[in-house]
């Protein structure tokens, strides 16, 4: 079975699990799972530049915080705007962000590139903190009405979750497409040898430019649902440093290096806050221990891990 037969497949069991949930728990559920699949998306637009290109971010919550505004400011101040064109105005006022920051870090790598991005990305926090008559400052802006969607009433838990799962994993589909096309093979080239990608006659600069701003878009659609979820955001929320880093760990907690990974990494997360969090407070001390375990022990994360077992044991039955 081929790893992109088996990509498919696994789109197809997610989609059922994803439709099942509210048939079979209750609402405080369905809200986890919401939860979780909106944090699956951002970390997987993440992974695009991490995973896939070699780019690491500690800005990338300005994107998340980008469209998580976009979508409030326009439902706040324009009355009866439509629901699923106010996700679409959250995913463009990303794209136009990362239009704006991408002529500058393109251009550079590394550890230049990872301190810049976490630089705009505190720039943009400032600003939301500081007009207060547009963003609402440290109390944000909430209470915005939730229009509906086809005669829906979105504020029905069961049916904005349904409208939220949809548009979640069809952006999550549209990225797995776009790391299946030769730009894909181009970002993963650019990751393992940027400079023998430039001798082939590709433009690198170029190719992080297109990659980041899709990166930033997808990650302002996810901020953009997560407003609608929260029918409130602020800067904390939205643009604040752990909003940048909690895509990181995802990542890596999962596999950096597969599509999937960011997905697993998430959930994980997701349950092991649930779980610690009934017997303790210091939940971001034990997921850091846990963090590290996974750094020093198993680099390559959970699906990682996965592929290497299930590859042992391949090998072993062929050799019967």
């Amino acid at each position: 079975m081929s790893a992109l037969f088996r990509q498919r497949n696994a789109f197809v069991v997610i989609a059922i699990i994803l439709l099942l949930i509210p048939q079979v728990f209750g609402i405080l559920y369905i809200n986890i799972f919401l939860g979780f699949a909106i944090m699956a998306m951002y970390a997987v637009s993440l992974n695009l530049l991490l995973g896939y290109t070699g780019l690491l971010s500690f800005g990338h919550g300005m994107f998340f915080g980008a469209g998580a505004y976009g979508t409030s400011l326009i439902l706040y101040n324009v009355e009866g705007f439509p629901i699923l064109l106010s996700v679409l105005v959250g995913g463009l006022s990303a794209v136009a962000l990362a239009l704006l920051t991408a002529p500058l870090l393109v251009r550079v790598s590394g550890t230049a590139f990872a301190m810049l991005t976490m630089a705009f990305g505190q720039l943009l926090y400032v600003i939301c903190l500081k007009f207060r008559e547009v963003t609402g400052g440290e109390d944000g802006l909430g209470g915005f009405t939730i229009p509906e969607f086809l005669t829906l009433d979105m504020t029905d838990a069961t049916n904005f979750y349904y409208f939220a799962m949809a548009i979640l994993l069809f952006c999550t589909w549209l990225m797995w497409f776009f790391t299946q096309t030769t730009l894909g093979s181009v970002l993963i080239g650019i990751r393992d040898n940027a400079s023998r990608v430039d001798y082939l006659g590709f433009q690198v600069s170029q190719t992080k430019g297109i990659v980041f701003l899709v990166s930033g878009g997808f990650a302002g659609i996810a901020g953009a649902v997560y407003a609608l979820f929260q029918n409130m955001v602020s800067p904390d929320g939205t643009l604040g440093i752990f909003t940048s880093f909690n895509p990181i760990v995802m990542s890596v907690l999962g596999g950096a290096g597969s599509f999937f990974g960011p997905i697993v990494g998430a959930g994980l997360m997701t349950v092991m806050e649930e779980t610690i969090s009934e017997f303790t407070d210091h939940i971001e001390l034990i997921n850091g221990i846990i963090l590290i375990a996974i750094i020093l022990y198993a680099p390559t994360g959970i699906v990682g891990l996965w592929n290497k077992a299930t590859g042992k044991l391949f090998k072993k039955e062929a050799s019967k």
